[in-house]
């Protein structure tokens, strides 16, 4: 599962005090022990607890065809056995100690972690090394298994039509990269995975050279260096595949698929080809993306939201995402509702939604507009300081798709450089139809 950010929508009267404390960034220092393993510890002494997170640099995005959902597969199963523990009881460990635990898989990524007391951070980091480096993977756990991660696509992919219709567009939208295939995997690829193909994949890529270990929490630097040294600093280096970063073509040409199925109104899927902060050129064009999607559709004052949805309502809902922290390419993503009762004529509605995409794209946004997308996102990335899980989240994210951690202490004042005329720009560039993929999702026929 992935990850995802809520947007807090505050009075403007907390804009200030928030933005200021954005420019303070906690006390984070780094450093590589000899096998490798890249380590970022960031002290937060507000409550005696600390989440380690261990992500690995593996994800769908490195699965080659016919072997799709073998990094998720394979987050299921370190917990089956290791050399140090039978199923479940390193589970039954972290339980006794009152400590949370969880993974999670992404196109670039593949996340183990824990929270629990600060005093504690030593069982964590056992734990994890040993899942990294002595899973037994047994055929015998494997089939119930991966029957489970079946049934997990049917209900939440194959009987969401919204979320299959995604994955269907994500499919056309990269014809150049593995972003592409789905992290749960396609269903005829999971009816045939076996667990040589998973211990190939676990040999690959689970190793501290291909790692970072993040701790975000009530720790001292020197203690967490010793511990990581105890824990980590045995295990080999390894080596891994070359995984370059998937880049998309530049023009790939319009594409559009329909699927129909029993909704009472169309839904509409609008992907824009667009770098991340990884592949621009210049930093700045992907912050620029960041809030373009905001001005759009990412608030309840976003152009599309306020004129075609509450004003109007054309549409039922409107939600829009750009996910600037991958290790290649982009997508800037717009989902609508039609409102059966005020227009259901799809087509008409993507006439309506281009019509208000020209005019960000003819004049660039008054700088009052802007600022409230601003003030939106960093209203994000200040109260995200309040939670460790995802103060680490943004940390490893920035190290596994080949960026600085560092970058996170920026994102504010990167953000505030932004002008009305880099907003324009992206959009006259990036939101083409050159650049676009479309899902219709189209009530059934009736052929009664």
């Amino acid at each position: 599962m992935n990850i995802s950010c809520c947007i807090f929508v505050l009075p403007f009267i907390a804009w200030l005090p928030l933005m200021a404390s954005a420019a303070t960034p906690p006390a984070t220092q780094d450093f590589v022990l000899d096998n490798g393993l890249k380590v970022v510890v960031r002290e937060d002494h507000r409550s005696p607890i600390v989440t380690a997170q261990l992500w690995i640099k593996a994800g769908s995005s490195y699965e080659p065809p016919g072997q799709s959902g073998l990094s998720h597969a394979l987050e299921h199963m370190v917990y089956k056995g290791s050399s140090k523990a039978c199923a479940g009881e390193f589970e039954a460990i972290l339980e006794s100690l009152g400590a949370s635990q969880n993974a999670y898989t992404g196109p670039d990524f593949t996340v183990f972690y824990q929270t629990l007391a600060s005093g504690r951070v030593g069982v964590a980091f056992e734990i994890l090394a040993d899942l990294m480096s002595t899973a037994e993977l047994d055929p015998q756990d494997f089939t119930p298994e991966l029957k489970v991660i079946q049934e997990e696509r049917r209900m939440y992919v194959d009987d969401e039509i919204t979320v299959l219709a995604q994955e269907r567009l994500n499919s056309i939208a990269h014809p150049a990269s593995g972003y592409r295939t789905p992290t749960i995997g396609w269903m005829h690829d999971l009816q045939r995975m076996n667990t040589a193909q998973l211990q190939q994949w676990y040999k690959a890529w689970y190793s501290p050279g291909n790692a970072t270990l993040v701790v975000v929490g009530d720790v001292q630097p020197e203690q967490i260096k010793a511990l990581a040294r105890q824990y980590f600093g045995h295990l080999e280096r390894g080596t891994t595949p070359a995984a370059p970063a998937p880049v998309e073509l530049t023009s790939a040409g319009e594409r559009s698929l329909t699927l129909h199925a029993p909704v009472a109104s169309p839904r509409l899927i609008m992907s824009f080809n667009a770098p991340s902060l990884a592949t621009a050129l210049d930093r700045r064009t992907a912050h620029a993306l960041r809030l373009l999607d905001m001005l759009l559709a990412g608030s309840n004052s976003a152009r599309i939201k306020q004129r075609l949805q509450l004003s109007e309502s054309i549409f039922t809902e409107v939600l829009s995402e750009y996910d600037a922290f991958n290790r290649g390419d982009s997508l800037l993503t717009i989902s609508m509702q039609l409102n059966a009762d005020k227009l259901n004529d799809a087509d008409a509605a993507l006439t309506r939604v281009w019509q208000v995409i020209e005019s960000l794209k003819s004049k660039a946004p008054e700088p009052a507009e802007l600022e409230r997308a601003k003030n939106l996102l960093i209203a994000n990335l200040v109260y995200a300081q309040d939670d460790l899980q995802r103060q680490a989240h943004n940390l490893g994210l920035l190290q596994t798709i080949g960026l600085d951690w560092r970058l996170a202490d920026l994102d504010t004042q990167e953000l505030n450089k932004v002008t009305p005329l880099d907003i324009q720009q992206v959009a006259q560039t990036y939101l083409t139809r050159e650049r676009l993929s479309t899902a219709k999702i189209l009530p059934e026929k009736n052929n009664g």
